[in-house]
């Protein structure tokens, strides 16, 4: 499946101590009515603790200029390493990290068991975009659409 290229996001959560949030590539568009995302986490994702607790969570879908963070929120680091140097709004009560090219907030709607992820399917509250070209992920490395 590295063969096959992705969009890379960061899939985010807010809870009491600061946001959260991890890089994922397994996220679409799941309905247009009503409208509705999905989003895969791994089963032992901190920020899928955090999404289950507050009910909601975030996906910004990082542009081409966006690979340092993608790495960094790909990472085991703690949350607030990972949101330091990162500039986020909140929106209905998620982070979204700022001139993410396209935005989500959504409520958890429901979650599905699928192997060693769970598919979490949440309802759009929000969406939002800035300019700008995708990071795409294709055979292990992060790149512009264009590469």
């Amino acid at each position: 499946m590295a063969l096959v290229p992705t969009g890379v996001t960061v899939v985010s959560a807010l809870a009491a101590e600061g946001p959260a949030g991890a890089t994922a590539n397994a996220v679409t568009s799941l309905s247009l009515e009503p409208p509705l995302m999905l989003a895969c986490f791994d089963r032992g994702s901190r920020t899928l603790k955090i999404a289950g607790e507050s009910g909601r969570f975030g996906i910004s879908v990082l542009r081409d200029d966006h690979a340092e963070q993608a790495r960094m929120f790909a990472s085991k680091s703690p949350h607030e390493e990972k949101w330091r140097d990162v500039p986020w709004s909140e929106r209905e009560s998620v982070p979204i990290l700022d001139h993410a090219l396209i935005w989500t907030a959504c409520e958890l709607e429901r979650i599905h068991e699928g192997g060693d992820h769970v598919v979490a399917i949440g309802r759009v509250l929000a969406l939002g975009r800035d300019e700008g070209e995708p990071l795409v992920f294709h055979r292990g490395s992060y790149r512009a659409l264009g590469d």
